[in-house]
């Protein structure tokens, strides 16, 4: 398998991009900061080149929509953040003794108990400035050896081509200087588990962050990055986490590139760091307690999580062969007229799916295009593989009927088969005003009742 293009990118050119990205979001228009959530959204659907380049170039996609005339109802409400910030400071509270004693009980139970911890101080002058303040304090509370909580740590990942700020609730170092990411959640967790579709989504999130903490490791050491089988510290069961389902099964397999030693604490010899610092694939997710705000926590397992993001993110184009391709003067900023606006949008090609609906502030917009087009993929990415070379409805419906397709086809020969059972039922009991046999109206109805169940 070829392995992805990681070659240095050389100052001039990344100078270049940077000022490109910014025409492309709009001279005046502030950047909007790619966080862990969106980065999970866009490994999920790798192929779509619209979501590529707008989240790279800092694009506020939810101005967007609105400016395109189809807002979007995706995120959270103000409540919701309300109550997640109340939950998450009383976690925090007393230094975070509460979150440590949650994370040396699931995680970390053989470990000296944390009576005290510490905190260091992570602010700093720009998003650099913090990553760097926070890959100090990494390596301090590493060779420290005392349980240490970095408060809204911020990571760097490269992604495309081009860097993304991410920040976590919160990094915990252990004793024997591994890493834990932790996950805070309102979402209830009732009776030892919680919404299997929430814990998924955090699960993917944590991930991003999990490797971008591997990023910050291997620059304090040498050798292969965390390790695959630190499920064993986990003292809890884990939590169940569904894989994602517009993702193959193949691709959720336990990562082969996962070293098979122990990596054991970071070392030091005369000086220097034989070890990277273990940064562990069990995480801790931290919920309110049935109907209370008392928190509790589970350990969740991302192994499966991080090797697909990882995967996913690997095929992405990177952000400049994107930008090269895009017609001069292209911009995306909401303040022009809806007409050029739409003309930009529609410049860069997408890769629209129902699961775009809740993960993408674009999802409307690309849906009515989608289905302007008879894109067979608006109808679900299971129907489009089972489709094979029929892209569009018109083709579909055309191979149903017998008048386009190879007969040699499956997919061809499935169609034919479930149409003409199609006609003999409602040519047998066909009710008044029903649809005649293979009409486009009634089979283009009957595949939307299909993708809506």
């Amino acid at each position: 398998m070829r392995e992805p293009n990681r070659e240095r990118v050389p100052p001039a050119r990344r100078t270049g991009l940077r000022q490109r990205l910014a025409e492309l979001r709009g001279p005046e228009v502030p950047p909007q900061p790619l966080d862990a959530r969106a980065l999970a959204a866009l490994a999920a659907n790798p192929g779509c080149k619209r979501r590529a380049i707008l989240d790279g170039a800092g694009v506020n996609k939810t101005a967007l929509a609105s400016a395109l005339g189809s807002p979007s109802a995706f995120g959270q409400s103000q409540f919701a953040f309300m109550r997640g910030n109340a939950f998450e400071a009383r976690v925090k509270a007393d230094g975070g003794a509460e979150l440590l004693r949650l994370v040396h009980e699931k995680l970390d139970a053989g470990a000296v108990p944390p009576t005290t911890g510490t905190v260091p101080d992570l602010s700093a002058v720009g998003p650099e400035g913090r990553t760097a303040h926070t890959a100090l304090a990494l390596r301090e509370a590493t060779d420290a050896g005392v349980w240490t909580l970095l408060d809204h740590p911020l990571l760097a990942l490269d992604v495309a081509g081009s860097p993304a700020f991410l920040e976590p609730d919160a990094v915990v170092v252990h004793p024997d200087g591994s890493w834990t990411v932790v996950e805070i959640k309102s979402f209830p967790m009732l009776d030892g588990s919680a919404d299997a579709a929430k814990v998924g989504a955090a699960a993917r999130q944590a991930a991003v962050y999990v490797l971008a903490l591997e990023r910050v490791a291997a620059r304090l050491g040498a050798g292969p990055e965390g390790r695959a089988g630190d499920a064993a510290h986990a003292e809890a069961t884990p939590l169940t986490v569904p894989a994602p389902s517009d993702l193959p099964t193949t691709a959720l397999a336990t990562p082969a590139e996962a070293p098979t030693e122990t990596l054991g604490t970071p070392g030091a010899q005369d000086g220097i760091r034989t070890r990277p610092p273990e940064v562990r694939h069990t995480v801790l997710l931290v919920c309110p307690k049935d109907f209370s705000n008392l928190p509790t926590a589970s350990a969740v397992d991302v192994r499966k999580q991080r090797s697909v993001t990882r995967r996913q993110l690997d095929r992405l184009t990177r952000i400049e062969d994107i930008a090269d391709l895009l017609p001069e003067g292209t911009c995306f900023s909401p303040d022009l007229p809806t007409a050029d606006l739409t003309a930009a949008v529609e410049s860069v090609p997408a890769t629209y799916a129902p699961e775009c609906l809740s993960a993408c502030e674009l999802a409307f917009h690309c849906r009515d295009h989608s289905r302007a087009e008879g894109a067979v993929t608006s109808l679900g990415r299971s129907l489009r593989a089972e489709l094979g070379g029929l892209t569009t409805v018109d083709d579909v419906l055309s191979a149903a009927r017998g008048e386009t397709g190879d007969p040699t086809d499956p997919a061809v020969a499935a169609l034919r088969r479930a149409a003409a059972l199609r006609a003999e039922a409602l040519g047998s009991g066909a009710r008044p005003g029903a649809e005649p046999p293979g009409s486009t109206e009634g089979l283009r109805a009957e595949a939307s009742g299909r993708a809506a169940c």
